[in-house]
């Protein structure tokens, strides 16, 4: 078998928390809450992220939904325009989504190396 030089396999875990016919959390949902900590609101968000407002408004509309606490707290207009901040819980989410992410990698990283190395080019 040939292995093409240069590509280098990239392992990602997609993880969903299903409730009802919705996602209550997902890959989406967790890389918007983060880029709502950087950024400071759901637009600046959502633009970062190459998604529409009203996307990303619905995505924390559905993660909000399903919680006991909303993940994010937004504040009205004003000089500044606003803006929307994570809550505590919607930290915690951030915290429990990437750590699962990675005890999931490290659990797996033998039988991840040994599928990668069949792959072209690893």
């Amino acid at each position: 078998m040939e292995k093409e030089p240069g590509l280098i396999p990239e392992v990602r875990f997609r993880l969903r928390i299903r409730q009802g016919e919705s996602i209550a959390v997902g890959p989406g949902k967790i890389a918007l809450l983060e880029a709502i900590q950087v950024h400071g609101s759901i637009s600046a968000a959502a633009r970062s992220l190459g998604m529409s407002y009203r996307r990303a408004w619905l995505l924390i509309e559905e993660l909000n939904k399903a919680l006991n606490s909303p993940a994010t707290s937004s504040e009205q207009g004003g000089q500044r325009g606003g803006g929307s901040l994570l809550t505590p819980v919607g930290a915690e989410i951030i915290r429990l989504y990437r750590a699962i992410e990675r005890d999931a990698y490290q659990a797996c990283a033998d039988d991840i190396g040994t599928l990668t190395s069949l792959l072209k080019g690893a």
